[in-house]
């Protein structure tokens, strides 16, 4: 037998001891890599392992008109989870959820005994009311919870709803600003968790965690509810008197582009989208429809003659017949034997479509299509909302005589209501092309501090300013002398233009179907608003721009220029009365008149008089105001006697 010398023994005893030393050495430094490298890991994935999420969705940012008046909130609105491992009997939980939540047991059942760690009841237990939500909470259903989640609220119903939009069940943006916005609205979701066994039993030894929800930022507008509100009355009364297809109004500041109101018909309650078709929620018709625009198109015919110094609008004249022939075609003035001789100002005054035919034929294809181009039509404006129509324009180079022809005048082209109202507020506020926006302000949630602000963006330089002020002037004596009259306002220096264009289908023009249109501004010395009013095929009326759309607009400006504090105007043109207009007069000064003194004036006042005596001590409305012929007028008579010295 072989013998093992010492010497080995003791060097084969030196390599075990090194390697269980190196092994121990490695399983110290791996252990305490676990412990403090690893260790919060591990740690946080066994409590992932053993925890269960209770979601809280965190509150989506409110929309606020430019005042801070809210246009979009949100109201409590619980929903129900279960965890079915943690439900001892099913049959009872299921026919006790089914009977609160008006479901069918069977599908309740379904829902308590499925295989998930935690699962919601869709749609019946989604965004229910406090009174449902405490039903469910009494029930005190062993693997039941209650999410606290909420709901979008629209405070004013069917108030604005195309711009603003709605959002689904998940709070999430679906259209109008509530989509553009959604990544900035939406907030994130917090949730409270609770330990369990891998069987789903609650671990009562262990505090539940709270993970609060970060909320969306508030979004404040450029919309002006007092502007809103106007707009939305008179397009009811429109509704209720025209019954027409469709109508469209905007409001806009002129000189920075802000939209201060804005709606369309039909419109629908963003609360209860799903009874209305989508073609309706859908359809934001300011920024969505596309149409031939009329004779509002003339202004950018123009401002593209007077900027180019073609035409003097006092001094140069146009001899109307009622048609001019171009290219074999008839094109007819809407007047019949045409207007005779006429100043272009008259031309502009009368919408005289032979008069824009012979300046669109001076300014030739090339430079007339640059203006238009210039003033955004055949490109969307950039407003900030989805849908967005370009409009439809000739190619250049499919533009003869007759097409340069039908353009001066705006037929044949398609554009939208906000590139009309950007074109116009540019051709009128010095030549200077603004980008149309809504969103005004971002305002953190907590502090109400103003997160991101938007500025007005300038896209382009078109023409001079004394072109601009020259297109006031000739708008201005449209509203006064011309087809826009029914648009006159008494002391506000109104100007516009009328609008009546024929509908097109399949290639085709429609007989008695047409959209009238006004787009109006005020006051003509210093823009501060932009008006545009399009009614869609009214009824049983003279489809005329100025029958129809002219008085809307009237209205709006009326009660929104004093809404927005706008001071009257001296210097206004007088408006030239037709038979069945309305005089205006001025309330002269009674104070210290007799009732004899009064009745030997006559004045066209009707007289409600108060108190007793023999003078005019106070009177109302004060003396210089102009009212309608016929308005009353109070006065207080008494004993103006003196004090004694």
């Amino acid at each position: 037998m072989r013998r093992v010398s010492n010497v080995t023994v003791r060097k084969r005893l030196i390599f075990a001891l090194s390697v269980g030393l190196v092994v121990f050495i490695i399983m110290i430094v791996r252990l305490g890599f676990v412990q403090l490298v690893m260790g919060d890991e591990i740690a946080s994935r066994a409590e992932d392992s053993w925890s269960r999420n209770i979601p809280f969705e965190g509150k989506r940012g409110e929309i606020l008109d430019r005042n801070g008046v809210p246009l979009a909130t949100n109201i409590s609105a619980p929903s129900v989870l279960v965890v079915p491992r943690q439900i001892s009997d099913p049959s009872g939980t299921a026919a006790k959820l089914a009977s609160v939540l008006s479901m069918d047991e069977k599908k309740a059942y379904e829902y308590v005994t499925k295989n998930e760690s935690i699962v919601r009841i869709n749609p019946e237990g989604r965004k229910l009311s406090n009174d449902i939500a405490d039903q469910v909470r009494d029930l005190r259903l062993e693997g039941v919870y209650i999410a606290e989640d909420n709901k979008r609220h629209y405070p004013n119903g069917r108030y604005l709803s195309h711009v603003l939009g709605f959002a689904g069940i998940d709070n999430q943006g679906l259209t109008g600003l509530e989509l553009f916005y959604d990544d900035r609205l939406s907030g994130e979701p917090g949730h409270v968790s609770f330990y369990s066994t891998a069987k789903g039993t609650k671990m009562p030894n262990l505090a539940d965690v709270y993970t609060p929800p970060v909320d969306g930022q508030h979004l404040k507008l450029t919309i002006d509810s007092r502007i809103q509100t106007i707009i939305e009355r008179e397009l009811d009364n429109a509704e209720a008197i025209y019954n027409p297809d469709g109508a469209i109004a905007i409001a806009m500041d002129p000189n920075t582009g802000e939209i201060l109101g804005m709606s369309s018909r039909p419109d629908y309650d963003p609360e209860r989208f799903k009874e209305v078709p989508p073609e309706i929620y859908n359809q934001n018709k300011p920024v969505w429809s596309q149409y031939e625009p009329g004779s509002t198109f003339k202004i950018i015919t123009l401002a593209a003659a007077l900027e180019e110094g073609i035409v003097d609008l006092d001094n140069d004249t146009f001899h109307d017949p009622g048609y001019v022939e171009v290219s074999g075609h008839k094109l007819r003035c809407w007047k019949k034997g045409g207007h005779g001789s006429q100043t272009y100002l008259e031309v502009v005054q009368n919408s005289c479509n032979p008069g824009f035919v012979a300046l669109g034929e001076e300014l030739g294809k090339e430079t007339l299509f640059n203006y238009i181009h210039n003033f955004g039509f055949g490109s969307e404006t950039g407003i900030d909302l989805q849908g967005e129509g370009r409009g439809i324009l000739f190619d250049l180079d499919a533009v003869g005589p007759l097409e340069l022809a039908t353009t001066s005048f705006g037929q044949g082209v398609s554009v939208t209501p906000i590139q009309q109202v950007a074109a116009v507020a540019a051709a009128i506020n010095g030549g200077k092309l603004f980008q149309p926006y809504l969103a005004k302000e971002f305002l953190d949630p907590e502090t109400n501090e103003i997160i991101s602000r938007t500025t007005p963006t300038l896209k382009n330089t078109i023409i001079s300013e004394e072109t601009s002020a020259e297109i006031r002037r000739a708008l201005e004596y449209v509203v006064a002398k011309g087809s826009g009259r029914n648009a006159y306002v008494d002391g506000f220096r109104v100007g516009g233009k009328t609008g009546t264009a024929q509908k097109a289908k399949d290639g085709r023009y429609l007989e008695n179907n047409h959209i009238v249109s006004f787009i109006g501004f005020a006051p003509a010395d210093d823009p501060q608003i932009v008006v545009y009013v399009a009614i869609d095929n009214p009824k049983n009326t003279i489809q005329f721009g100025g029958t129809v759309a002219a008085p809307i607009v009237g209205n709006i400006m009326e009660d929104g220029l004093r809404a927005l504090g706008v001071e009257r105007r001296e210097g206004q043109i007088e408006k030239e009365l037709m038979w069945n207009d309305e005089p205006i007069v001025e309330i002269p000064d009674l104070v210290g008149l007799t009732m004899r003194e009064i009745n030997q004036a006559y004045y066209e006042l009707q007289l409600v008089v108060e108190g007793r005596g023999n003078e005019v001590l106070v009177q109302s409305p004060s003396p210089g105001t102009r009212v309608r012929a016929g308005s009353e007028i109070r006065v207080y008579m008494g004993d103006n006697q003196g004090e004694e010295q």
